[in-house]
């Protein structure tokens, strides 16, 4: 009886060692797979990152060319607006100064009147 106690006890203890390494290659495995997805996420991600970048500087292109016409066009109009308030200011001048100087030289003083 001894003997087949012995037996049984020696054969759970093989089938203990071969599970225990059937789970040490099983979490090898898990951990091999988690670093080539953790990979595989990292090159997904720098494509996409690369990709988008492209998309952004064609975009980018694109429109600052527009905006440089805006720009030109928009410093065209302020100087020509510039221009004509200058012009303006130049040909008032005279009758704006001859207008102060004749409002503080010829004071006609109007008492206030009662309610």
């Amino acid at each position: 009886m001894s003997a087949q106690n012995s037996a049984g006890i020696q054969t759970l203890l093989d089938a203990e060692r071969e599970a225990s390494k059937i789970v040490q290659k099983a979490r090898e495995f898990r951990t091999k797979r988690v670093r080539e997805a953790r990979d595989e996420a990292k090159k997904e991600i720098a494509e996409y990152k690369a990709s988008k970048e492209e998309e952004f500087k064609k975009f980018e292109s694109e429109h600052s060319r527009g905006n440089q016409q805006a720009e030109e066009e928009a410093s065209k109009e302020a100087d020509q607006e510039i221009k004509v308030i200058k012009e303006a200011g130049t040909k008032g001048q005279d009758g704006v100064v001859k207008n102060l100087l004749s409002a503080v030289f010829d004071v006609h003083p109007v008492p206030p009147e009662k309610e």
